[in-house]
């Protein structure tokens, strides 16, 4: 598997269960910290389109 720099959000920064980005010029890739393994692979428009939606609220329940 490639090396690649994981980050997570501030608000999370010391618990267990937090979502980990990658960002490379070509793709973005998305896991939890509970499943490293499991790991989403989007190219920069999807990424941008889904952070778009999250902040428009779409998710909400």
């Amino acid at each position: 598997m490639e090396n690649r720099s994981w980050t997570r959000p501030r608000a999370c920064a010391n618990a267990g269960n937090c979502p980990e980005v990658a960002i490379t010029t070509d793709a973005v890739f998305v896991r939890s910290s509970l499943r490293p393994d499991g790991i989403a692979q989007l190219t920069p428009d999807e990424w941008r389109d889904l952070v778009s939606a999250i902040r428009a609220g779409e998710f909400s329940a």
